[in-house]
């Protein structure tokens, strides 16, 4: 007989959780029909880290139902630049959609979520601190529709291009000491 934690069923798949933009409007229709309101973000979200997860949850916990769009990967090479995404954007949406507070996770495809957010009609748009002051994408749709729109504080140090610079200098450092103690034949 095992001992300890008796095991339960897995979760549901989270891929369930990612809607094709195409079915959006619809989904949040419903969504909006039954009384659940309805909070927004988007972003590339291309290595998921702290900073993340903690942002995600405090913008569930300004609604019913947390909707992630997430830049599509040419979208991610047009804002970012040659060498991004990281990871492909199936991924990416998978991952997210792994998280519990996050409802659904929607890839688009277009340099900003203007089209997505007409679809979902959210109740609430949330982007990060950085955004604060500035023109954020979709604010006002959702202000004439009797939306809000929030910020919310970025976690000190956490983003995919401190991870990546800081990956860049860990890899290049162990390369120079690679070099630095191999012999002159090279083995």
């Amino acid at each position: 007989m095992r001992s300890g934690p008796k095991r339960t069923r897995l979760p549901e798949d989270p891929a369930k959780k990612i809607v094709p933009a195409g079915k959006a409007a619809k989904l949040f229709s419903r969504l909006r029909g039954k009384g659940k309101r309805i909070v927004f973000t988007n972003g590339c979200f291309d290595i998921l880290h702290a900073g993340h997860a903690r942002y995600l949850r405090k913008a569930a916990a300004l609604g019913d139902v947390l909707v992630v769009g997430v830049n599509g990967d040419a979208s991610v090479r047009r804002l970012k630049g040659e060498g991004r995404p990281v990871q492909a954007e199936a991924d990416r949406a998978y991952l997210l959609a792994s998280l519990s507070c996050v409802s659904c996770v929607v890839i688009f495809r277009e340099d900003t979520p203007a089209a997505l957010i007409e679809r979902v009609i959210p109740h609430v748009l949330v982007k990060g601190g950085d955004w604060k002051g500035k023109d954020i994408v979709g604010s006002g749709f959702v202000r004439e529709r009797g939306g809000s729109v929030r910020t919310i504080r970025f976690l000190a140090g956490r983003s995919t291009t401190a991870i990546l610079r800081r990956a860049a200098s860990i890899s290049g450092s162990s390369e120079g000491r690679k070099e630095r103690g191999r012999s002159p034949s090279g083995s």
